[in-house]
């Protein structure tokens, strides 16, 4: 079968996606120097390269499982899963192991050492959920699956750019505008313009037409431009294996959150109608995450949110690897300080605004209407998770804390910080919980929702879930809570009431067949 590596849908979603991958490494590097204080010549001399490395071979892999899995069904419309650096990690690395351990000693390169053991311990985390992970998305509601991806998606995917974006609307809602238009319409720019690129050109545009950069800080940034080969950072890497114990409390979760990720992105390709191998998605992100650890990059990489967005752009097999040779060879040269000071972060972030759009929508538009209250249950644990951290970085900020100001305070000002932060501890293994339970007991299947909350107990008991960290009966509470939610769902099932009988449109909903292969022209444009 003849394949093209290149069809015209691919240059949106290169631009789309390589913008988004651009701004989150933009982020990282600004985290890394303004946070943790690491010298820039580390930043852009190691890490990024290391990432770079990661993520020409993940995104490489991820063109080639496309191709496979297009010539074994024999499509032509089949897109690319897309891969980059996990972004919930780069604030959680920075913030959580990495900033502490340079306060308390006041040197970034122990803070480092940490971040690449975490890393790396992720990355293990996610090569044994490689094997544990399928049997999950077998048994789990799609509602569940597509849910807690949502929730994701609509708080820390969509909610800081809408911020930033209207923070400077003048510059972002146009270019918001031109996206809109371009990928949910059958529009065509003059001379098929690819859209990412003109909404990316239109932002810049008005940026510094407006005043809002500055040419002394492209100067400056110039200087920062250097070839850089990564290598092998072994020792800086068993040093901080040296003390793993202390970060296992947040590893573990969060190898978890990885894979459970993981799962419901192919869920949602899935959906979009890519039926991709997930053992193969999840060994790819453990070995980039342990292979990106081991060459100095704290920052595992993941399969990220928006397959669906970039197969309705009109992507398919070779974007992915553009965009991973692409930024890499940005990483090696150390242009992200001169791509910081010449891109205004309001043209860059509404393509993130767009995919949050399109996964909150596609939770509900590929699940049965009835399982509609799955999906709000499967969305509010993520959204507990982003409320309390930014009361935490709130406060931070005002040079206090949620323990200093008190919950009886709290509460009484109408914040119920202590409730939001365990019940967004986990979020997406718990949003994946919570869906699941809800929408078995819509379905009556009341066996199946004991069993999904008996699973609840568990992982709250040992706090992968409304947990601070992983320990014998880390909330007891909870884990009460949802034993005695099994005992009721057990009460119901041995009354041997009848399931719900699905309505004519669900038949064949969970699992989407193939599309026949279209013709390439068509494929190549973007379709909504």
């Amino acid at each position: 079968m003849k394949l093209p590596y290149w069809v015209r849908g691919d240059t949106n979603a290169f631009f789309g996606f390589g913008v988004n991958v651009l701004v989150n490494v933009l982020t990282l590097t600004g985290l890394c120097i303004g946070v943790v204080h690491m010298a820039s010549g580390d930043v852009f001399g190691t890490v990024l390269p290391a990432l770079g490395v990661a993520l020409v071979f993940g995104n490489i892999y991820y063109t080639y499982l496309a191709r496979r899995l297009a010539r074994k069904e024999r499509r032509t419309d089949v897109t690319a899963m897309p891969y980059g650096p996990s972004v919930p990690h780069m604030f959680i690395v920075i913030f959580v192991i990495m900033l502490p351990i340079y306060l308390r000693t006041n040197d970034p390169l122990r803070a480092w050492q940490a971040g690449l053991a975490w890393a790396f311990i992720i990355g293990v985390i996610v090569l044994i959920g490689a094997f544990v992970g399928p049997y999950i998305r077998k048994y789990a509601p799609r509602a569940a699956l597509l849910g807690t991806l949502a929730g994701i998606s609509i708080t820390f995917i969509s909610m800081n750019p809408a911020a930033q974006m209207w923070d400077m609307a003048w510059i972002a809602l146009p270019v918001f505008a031109l996206l809109l238009v371009g990928l949910l319409t059958d529009v065509k720019l003059p001379g098929n313009i690819p859209i990412g690129l003109a909404a990316l050109l239109l932002g810049t545009a008005i940026g510094w037409i407006g005043g809002a950069m500055s040419v002394p800080d492209v100067s400056s940034a110039a200087g920062d431009i250097a070839v850089a080969v990564p290598d092998l950072k072994l020792g800086l890497l068993f040093d901080g294996l040296g003390d793993m114990a202390p970060l296992l409390a947040t590893a573990i979760p969060l190898g978890v959150y990885n894979f459970t990720e993981a799962m419901t992105n192919v869920e949602s390709a899935a959906t979009a109608g890519d039926n991709y191998n997930l053992r193969s998605v999840l060994l790819a992100d453990g070995a980039g995450a342990v292979i990106g650890s081991a060459l100095g990059s704290p920052f595992p990489p993941a399969v990220y949110v928006g397959h669906p967005g970039w197969k309705a752009a009109g992507g398919r097999t070779g974007y992915s690897m553009a965009t991973g040779v692409v930024i890499a060879l940005l990483c090696f040269l150390g242009m992200f300080g001169l791509l910081g000071a010449l891109l205004p972060t309001p043209a860059i972030v509404p393509i993130l605004l767009y995919i949050g759009l399109l996964i909150g929508a596609q939770a509900f538009q590929a699940t049965p209407r009835a399982h509609a209250a799955a999906v709000v249950a499967a969305l509010i644990p993520n959204i507990a998770s982003w409320a309390s951290g930014q009361m935490d970085n709130a406060l931070a900020a005002a040079g206090t804390s949620a323990a200093q100001v008190g919950d009886e305070a709290l509460e009484g000002a109408g914040v119920f910080y202590h409730g939001l932060l365990v019940l967004g501890q986990g979020a997406i293994l718990a949003g994946l919980v919570l869906g699941a339970i809800v929408a078995f007991v819509i379905d009556k299947r009341f066996w199946h929702a004991a069993v999904f909350a008996g699973s609840g107990t568990v992982l709250s008991f040992v706090g992968l879930i409304h947990g601070e960290k992983v320990e014998w009966n880390a909330n007891g509470q909870v884990a009460l809570g949802y034993l005695f939610v099994a005992v009721v769902c057990v009460v119901f099932a041995l009354g041997k009431v009848p399931p719900r009988e699905p309505e004519p449109d669900e038949v064949g909903a969970e699992v989407p067949a193939p599309r026949p292969a279209p013709d390439l022209e068509k494929a190549a444009a973007p379709a909504a």
